[in-house]
């Protein structure tokens, strides 16, 4: 069984996805998260309100979009991830 992502591992992943693309919709985040809307929806309004993604909303359609600081968070993390990694602890 796999193991369960942290709060953490997960609003990495996300600014994961938007760094390799640039921008996404919802539908393709979700995917990319491998997220529930519910879900997503919650850590998109943590990371908005930290200034570490832009949402911009058009009418019906929504664009999400790391900022510098989502990218800087988003480095700095998997730095942190490596040193666990190389102690053997597990984030």
């Amino acid at each position: 069984m796999k193991e369960r992502r942290s709060k953490l591992q997960i609003l990495a992943d996300i600014l994961e996805a938007l760094a390799q693309s640039g921008e996404m919709n919802i539908s393709q985040l979700l995917t990319a998260a491998n997220l529930s809307y519910d879900r997503l929806s919650k850590y998109l309004s943590e990371l908005e309100a930290n200034n570490l993604v832009v949402i911009e909303r058009q009418s019906l359609e929504v664009k999400i979009k790391p900022t510098s600081k989502g990218l800087s968070f988003l480095q700095e993390y998997k730095k942190i991830k490596e040193i666990a990694v190389a102690f053997g602890i597990s984030l």
